[in-house]
């Protein structure tokens, strides 16, 4: 007979299978995903270096740029270190399933509303550039960090607090490579349509309103943009936007396809694919989409290599 256990037993009773349960993988995906954590981490670290040294990039959009980066290494810390760990032993247990979540949907709702920051910060600079120093103050841009930061926690509060209220009767088996809220509902054998509409509903709403904001923010600047007359002035207003929209349509793009839907669509195979590209390559990819295609990113980063020489 299966007993049940709940929220004290939750963070103590968890398998993840992770990617593939092929052996002979195991040794080949540690290796790749260890080098894709290492590069993300030195990456990241290096973008917030360069920002902190050069006082050239003492600016809103750098501001928000390297608490991007910060937020991008605990999003990947939180998920990575351990199932490099499982990938290389037998157990595949996990002691701190509910510590994972709460903390993974934290940095995944950061993200998104960093994101949404720096599209204002762009909206200010383009559309309304005599007010742009007021709007952007130092204050104002730390206040909208602690905002994010703040918000992000109440809402996988939320979550992580419904989350232990049900009761789970095993098989403990996630098919999965982290502690993610469907998977998780999915092993529930209590009733869980308060979480699955707070998922979909308010889970929705704090992706897809960030989402919105930087949508209506673009057309804004869409529009002033049209307005410059010559094409080459209007290639050098927009191209100070386009890192942050190549940023913008990867991280949405995979995360609404996996969660703003219905619960009972969800797919194992399908969704660890698409989760693998904004929890570990999106993070990966960040430090060089902001520096390859920003001159002032690469002019500091060439600055900070003579300095070190």
């Amino acid at each position: 007979m299966k007993l049940p256990f709940t929220s004290l037993q939750l963070d103590l009773g968890f398998i993840l299978l992770g990617l593939s349960s092929n052996p002979q993988l195991q040794k080949p995906l540690f290796a790749i995903f260890l080098i894709m954590y290492l590069v993300t981490v030195m990456g990241n670290l290096l973008i917030i270096l360069v920002i902190h040294s050069d006082s050239r990039l003492h600016t809103p959009m750098y501001f928000f740029l390297s608490n991007l980066s910060f937020t991008d290494i605990c999003f990947t810390t939180v998920i990575v270190p351990k199932m490099l760990a499982n990938l290389l032993s037998e157990t595949k247990a996990i002691s701190f399933c509910l510590t994972q979540m709460y903390f993974f949907v934290t940095c995944a709702i950061t993200d998104s509303f960093l994101l949404a920051a720096m599209a204002i910060d762009r909206y200010m600079a383009i559309c309304n550039p005599l007010h742009y120093t007021m709007t952007m103050s130092p204050q104002r841009c730390l206040l909208l960090v602690m905002a994010s930061w703040v918000l992000s926690h109440l809402h996988s509060l939320t979550h992580t607090i419904l989350m232990s209220r049900l009761t789970f009767c095993g098989p403990n088996v996630i098919h999965h490579f982290f502690c993610d809220v469907q998977p998780l509902l999915t092993l529930s054998c209590s009733d869980t349509s308060v979480n699955e509409l707070l998922a979909f509903t308010e889970g929705s709403f704090v992706i897809m309103s960030p989402f919105i904001l930087i949508i209506v923010s673009y057309v804004f600047i869409t529009r002033a943009v049209l307005r410059v007359p010559s094409g080459r002035g209007r290639y050098k207003v927009f191209s100070t936007c386009g890192s942050h929209l190549t940023v913008v349509a990867l991280f949405y793009g995979t995360a609404i396809s996996v969660y703003i839907r219905p619960s009972s669509t969800y797919s194992v195979t399908k969704d660890r694919v698409v989760t693998v590209i904004y929890t570990v390559v999106i993070p990966m990819l960040n430090p060089f989409i902001y520096s390859l295609r920003n001159k002032d990113m690469k002019r500091a980063l060439r600055k900070l290599t003579r300095r070190k020489e």
